[in-house]
């Protein structure tokens, strides 16, 4: 077993998530491998929207894998790409419906296979990662970052997987009536997915930071 001296922890050279605007003001400078993040919240609350709005801003910087497990491919997705005004030309953000995760987890092992991996949502995974899943998951790809989406429940992340993907979390990110509350291992701030309707469900003097 090898230890470490607090010179040598201070001299570590870290890869950090080189975040700017307001996703560096909620997000600070997350490392960017060997991470889990859990983004959650009730139905219809902009879970979704959310995650392809940060999904459009991470593949302006690299490559991004987003597994739409819950709705497909189809017209549902086609819309919310749309909302989050994707250049049509953008090739660093690529995805799939619903994979088995030995699939998956072939694919990531593949040479250029994305960094940053968004799996939309824990409940089609969670037989898989149970039980020891999650764990290889991450152990077999310490240079990624992983980043969930869960259905909420009674004000929790939904199924057993979800909630042990929070305790395990480095940034947490809650989804309510299109705003994302951004927590964690960071000083947070909320983030407006739709600042017009937003401000209807919770009021004017609520606001990006």
């Amino acid at each position: 077993m090898r230890t470490y001296t607090v010179s040598n922890i201070l001299n570590r050279k870290m890869k950090i998530l080189e975040l700017t605007g307001i996703w560096l003001q909620v997000f600070g400078e997350p490392e960017r491998t060997g991470k889990v993040w859990i983004i959650y919240g009730e139905e219809k609350q902009g879970k979704t929207w959310f995650a392809m709005l940060l999904a459009q801003f991470l593949s302006t910087m690299e490559a991004v894998l987003y597994i739409s497990a819950e709705e497909g491919l189809g017209l549902t997705f086609q819309d919310v790409i749309k909302r989050a005004k994707f250049d049509p030309k953008n090739k660093k953000f690529k995805a799939y419906g619903y994979v088995p995760l030995a699939e998956l987890k072939a694919t990531l092992k593949k040479r250029y296979a994305p960094k940053l991996v968004i799996i939309d949502n824990v409940t089609f995974y969670s037989d898989e990662l149970k039980n020891g899943g999650l764990q290889e998951l991450l152990k077999e790809n310490p240079d990624k970052l992983f980043i969930f989406l869960a259905h909420e429940e009674r004000g929790e992340p939904y199924t057993a997987t979800a909630k042990m993907i929070k305790r395990l979390a480095d940034r947490i990110v809650r989804v309510q009536g299109l705003v994302a509350t951004v927590g964690g291992r960071t000083t947070g701030g909320q983030f407006l997915i739709d600042e017009a309707k937003a401000m209807i469900l919770h009021g004017s003097d609520i606001k990006n930071n």
